[in-house]
């Protein structure tokens, strides 16, 4: 699973729409390779007339009645508590849940995943954390996924990609990285640090300008210093 970081501007989004091929890049030096990929947008509209079983039937009929898939997704995200509700009836969370289900239904060889913890509670968040991490995992799939919840990111990320530049000017994606070197440069370009919480082992930003803050500045680890 590699998780993309950057700012709003910075190009994460118009990358997964490239990597879908919905638009044609305006100026691409090589052709972009065909990819078998599920998309999972940012932004969630559903037009489908009907219920939630209904919906699952018709877009991943052999998914979603595959006793693994029912083990892995539908259980843990709860998608079976929704199946007699109309899709237009759903609130933005349960519609959030549905979609992850949709996008790691669908065969793919790449799943594109963006922000999958909006609308959720924090408790939903850690639900879809596990669940896209297990399932990528058991698939032998890759997976790319913008989140900007951090303890979500934290726990999905294999390797980061962070990108940088001028928003909506002149952007670049670097390497895909470890998560300490990822996350370094992250928040080095933010001016932030965090520590690990020594009780829930859960990220925690350092006040500005603090002890820890200007300790960990210093020798450059902005991300989780061990106590």
């Amino acid at each position: 699973v590699m998780v993309l970081l950057g700012g709003i501007g910075r190009g994460k989004t118009t990358f997964f729409i490239m990597l879908a091929g919905l638009p044609k890049p305006t100026s691409a030096v090589h052709e972009l390779p065909r990819l078998h990929v599920s998309y999972k947008p940012q932004e969630i509209s559903p037009k489908f007339q009907g219920t939630v079983r209904q919906m699952l039937h018709d877009k991943i009929r052999n998914s979603y009645v595959y006793p693994q898939f029912v083990t892995d997704v539908i259980k843990p995200l709860e998608i079976e508590k929704l199946f007699d509700q109309q899709v237009q009836n759903l609130s933005g969370g349960e519609i959030q849940r549905v979609a992850i289900c949709l996008c790691l239904g669908k065969p793919a060889d790449v799943y594109l995943i963006d922000e999958p913890s909006a609308h959720l509670d924090s408790e939903q968040r850690l639900h879809a954390a596990k669940v896209i991490k297990r399932y990528i995992l058991h698939a032998k799939k890759t997976a790319f996924v913008v989140e900007h919840d951090f303890i979500m990111g934290t726990y999905l990320a294999d390797r980061v990609v962070v990108f940088e530049g001028e928003p909506s000017i002149n952007t670049k994606a670097n390497t895909p990285q470890t998560l300490l070197s990822g996350m370094n440069k992250f928040l080095e370009s933010l001016e932030i640090t965090f520590r690990r919480d020594p009780t829930n082992f859960r990220p925690r930003v350092n006040k500005m300008e603090s002890l820890k803050d200007v300790e960990q500045k210093r020798s450059g680890c902005y991300f989780f210093l061990d106590d």
